[in-house]
């Protein structure tokens, strides 16, 4: 596994390559915003991990510039406790974040459901080719691609075509965020309910119409995917 980690905390960084290491991972750090983006640029990665501050460009901008380009994993760090500073890193397309300090145990956890998600996903679709189509949509697991009326939607992320397609696969059946967890992330999510909230907000943005809303909510109890309401 290759892996970019983007920290300005040297000792950070010294304290989690043993980690690292151990697990047979091929990992560059990179101390500057700025470089680190660039780094990213010119080599191909499976995981990104990036804090949210750093000098020259902060951790939000190059989530943000990643996402144009590309749907390699990334999980940021921060130091900053407030729920927005969370939410955001989300929104701007993370697929997950740990809260400084941290226990490299935890960030260990991380990474590996991450990819493990990944892999499945991978092996799954080598398989065959499960396409689902409905009067709006078309999504493809072999080749990740979402169609809405026939036009390519291409600014999905990684996590939110996996909830798309496991939503799609279960037209008007309602799931908890709890069970979105465990089927679409595949770990517990330390009981952070919020992630699927703001993946349901930025899928809604994205495929949602106020005569076809597609995604609904389901008042204390969850989500589900539904054409015909």
């Amino acid at each position: 596994m290759k892996l970019l980690m983007i920290e300005d905390n040297e000792s950070v960084c010294t304290m989690i390559n043993m980690f690292f290491m151990k697990e047979k991972m091929d990992a560059t750090f990179i101390h500057d915003g700025k470089e680190g983006y660039e780094t990213f640029l010119k080599d191909d990665f499976d995981i990104i991990i990036i804090d949210l501050m750093l000098p020259s460009m902060d951790g939000m901008t190059i989530c943000h510039k990643i996402r144009e380009t590309s749907n390699v994993p990334i999980i940021i760090l921060t130091a900053k406790e407030s729920e927005s500073d969370q939410v955001l890193g989300l929104e701007m397309g993370a697929d997950d974040y740990v809260t400084k300090p941290f226990s490299p145990l935890t960030l260990m956890a991380r990474i590996k459901a991450v990819t493990r998600r990944k892999t499945m996903t991978d092996s799954q679709t080598k398989e065959n080719d499960e396409v689902l189509e409905t009067q709006f949509f078309k999504i493809s697991k072999t080749t990740r691609e979402t169609f809405y009326e026939g036009v390519l939607l291409e600014a999905l992320t990684p996590k939110e075509f996996d909830l798309l397609y496991f939503l799609m696969e279960h037209p008007r059946q309602v799931f908890s965020r709890e069970q979105l967890l465990e089927q679409v992330w595949g770990y517990q999510f330390y009981g952070d309910e919020r992630t699927v909230d703001v993946h349901i907000k930025r899928l809604r943005q994205k495929i949602a119409t106020p005569e076809h809303p597609f995604l609904h909510t389901v008042w204390g109890v969850g989500y589900k995917f539904d054409e015909t309401e």
